[in-house]
């Protein structure tokens, strides 16, 4: 389970729009985050350092639990755990000169669940991403967000149609060992 930018403190450009739509998204994430545990799934956070190249990422955690709003409501929400992975990016796609590709090689990893903030950016650049690497993907609908929901509605019609994402809903699927349903 890839959880992208939802540690987040909501604070430029655009976010008074996203936040509510994040809120939501953080909400079905958490219960499908909760489920994917049961069955030994790993959990791995993937963070913009927001340019701030001496960061990391509990401080980061910190920041937004001790925040009002939206901001410190998701923190709470997705809180990492002890046995929670979590990296810093530097760009939009959490591939792009991070760890991750090495991370998950070593997991042997082939399928990614993949969820967070903003559907139409790092969501959408990290699939594309993924797909280059021949992952089979799943983007729950319902565990990612955009500004609108046009916006999302359209991201997430790209990477079914393009990058053979299976999007369907995560509060209303179960999948063994958090496996993506065969591609449609």
């Amino acid at each position: 389970l890839l959880l992208v930018d939802y540690i987040n403190p909501l604070n430029y450009p655009g976010a008074e729009a996203l936040a509510p739509n994040a809120l939501r998204a953080a909400s079905a994430t958490a219960a499908l985050k909760a489920r994917l545990a049961a069955e030994g799934v790993v959990t791995l956070y993937a963070n913009d350092n927001y340019g701030v190249w001496q960061s990391d990422f509990h401080s980061l955690v910190s920041t937004c639990l001790g925040m009002e709003g939206p901001a410190g409501e998701i923190a709470r929400l997705l809180y990492p755990q002890a046995d929670d992975l979590t990296l810093l990016k530097p760009r939009h796609s959490a591939f792009y000169a991070s760890p991750l590709e090495l991370l998950l090689a070593q997991m042997e990893t082939r399928e990614l669940v993949l969820c967070g903030l903003a559907t139409d950016m790092c969501v959408q650049l990290t699939a594309g991403d993924a797909f280059l690497r021949r992952y089979e993907l799943w983007v729950p609908a319902d565990c990612s967000a955009a500004q609108t929901p046009a916006a999302h509605d359209e991201a997430m019609a790209w990477m079914a149609r393009v990058l053979r994402c299976d999007t369907r809903p995560g509060a209303s699927t179960t999948h063994a060992r958090g496996t993506p349903p065969p591609p449609r």
